[in-house]
């Protein structure tokens, strides 16, 4: 009986070593392809966010991190900067509006060094389907709605929903959602107008 028992324990053992060999085969087979997805991805968004033709470096390289509690999280967010021969032009900020209806939505911001929003993204979210993720492009162009806004040209009660007095549409049955993507926006845009200068210092 012992015997049976270690047999079929040396069997099982055996078939989860090689499982986990396969995983981590399979994952070491397929991380630089994965990573050059992700960054070509990344590339294609930011070429997105920045004014056409304003810089000459690659902003994706361009990095910063910060942690403030204007982007969102706790966590530092990275900050691609574009500079045209060297000087400053442009920003696209990572962030986070931590209430979305279903948790964080995650965001790319761009905006040119007057402060102007060149344009939005969002990266990552839960929002419910059909409902709250009419914030991503691919289901509705109502984050384009940011493009070219300013805080020089708008005021602060513009930046809420129409149901709250402001100036950006909500979704049927999904109020929550662009509330928490504009209330984000427009934190990052007030906080890079004060930080801009010290983001590009080095």
């Amino acid at each position: 009986m012992k015997s049976n028992e270690l047999k079929q324990g040396l069997i099982l053992g055996s078939v989860a070593t090689i499982s986990i060999a396969i995983i981590v085969m399979t994952y070491l087979g397929t991380r630089d392809a994965i990573r050059t997805t992700e960054q070509r991805e990344l590339e294609a968004k930011l070429i997105e966010l920045f004014e056409p033709q304003s810089y000459t470096n690659q902003p994706s390289r361009d990095t910063i991190e910060l942690t403030d509690s204007a982007l969102g999280s706790q966590t530092p967010k990275i900050i691609y900067r574009a500079r045209n021969q060297g000087v400053p032009s442009g920003a696209v900020v990572s962030a986070t509006a931590p209430d979305g209806y279903n948790g964080n939505i995650d965001l790319l911001i761009g905006l040119n060094m007057d402060g102007d929003i060149v344009g939005v993204r969002v990266t990552n979210h839960m929002e419910t389907p059909g409902l709250g993720d009419d914030i991503d492009l691919s289901r509705s162009d109502w984050i384009r709605a940011f493009d070219g806004l300013s805080l020089r040209t708008t005021q602060a009660y513009d930046w809420k929903v129409k149901k709250d007095g402001g100036q950006f549409d909500q979704f049927t049955g999904a109020t929550i959602t662009p509330r928490a993507v504009v209330n984000a926006v427009y934190r990052v845009a007030s906080w890079y107008q004060i930080e801009k200068d010290n983001i590009f210092a080095n």
